[in-house]
Parts: C-alpha cells; structure tokens; sequence
C-alpha cells in the first residue's frame, strides 16, 4: 500500500439505503428512535422524512476507509461531524457516495479527507481519517 501519493483521490463507493436497512440496523444497533422508522412522528419534529441513523452513515464511510486501508486493523483515526441527515423516503432507495483524497503522508501512513454525499448534499463534514501504509 506505499503507492499512496499526496492529492491521489480514490473512486467514490455508492451505498445504497432503504427503510429495510433502517429497521435492519436499528435492530442490530439497539436504536429504536422512531425518526429512523416512523415518518408521521419524523415529520412531527420538524424532520422531512424518515432519516438513517448518523452512526449507520459513519458506518458505512467507515466500511469505505476499511476497505481503502486493506482492512480494520490499518485504520489509525476516523472522525466526521453530522452535517445533513440522510432522508429515506418510503418506498426508495437512496445513493450514499463516499470518496477520499490523500491530504498527506507521515510516518507510515497517510492522512485522507472523505467526502459523503447524499441527495447532492455533504453528509459529513470534517471527515477524516488516517490508515497505516504498512
């Protein structure tokens, strides 16, 4: 993995989210917050629409970097703030793209800004992360 160079940018990945993957990771997760599932009470806190969990959305730029460093045990650091939630209306499917961009490379490992966008919005914001090269 030394091939890494400054300023490289890495294809993006699309994930795909639906309201099965909701109930799916609310289930796993423990997070039953009926904004992720119930979209008259998501709507009655000022929401527009049933939206998916924050951490499924950095869990799934976390699965991007993983697979990016050749594996769990590579990725040094990982951060990101919630800057837009993703909304999944019923009865769709909606694209999360993540991307990386090497910012820098120091002792061994190389820094990568991410991008995640969803519905042509940033997701994410200050996203980060840092992978060991060897």
């Amino acid at each position: 993995m030394s091939n890494f160079e400054v300023g490289q940018e890495f294809a993006p990945k699309t994930f795909l989210i639906d309201r099965q993957l909701l109930v799916a990771y609310a289930n796993a997760s423990g997070d039953q917050n009926p904004i992720h599932q119930d979209e008259a009470f998501a709507k009655s806190v000022g929401l527009p629409d049933v939206i998916a969990h924050g951490m499924l959305t950095m869990a799934l730029a976390g699965k991007y970097v993983s697979d990016l460093a050749g594996g769990s045990g590579a990725v040094k650091e990982f951060s990101a703030r919630f800057t837009k939630p993703v909304v999944v209306p019923a009865n769709s499917v909606v694209e999360l793209v993540i991307s990386a961009k090497v910012s820098a490379l120091e002792n061994g490992c190389a820094k990568l800004d991410l991008t995640a966008i969803c519905a042509d919005s940033k997701v994410l914001g200050m996203a980060k992360a840092v992978i060991s090269l060897s």
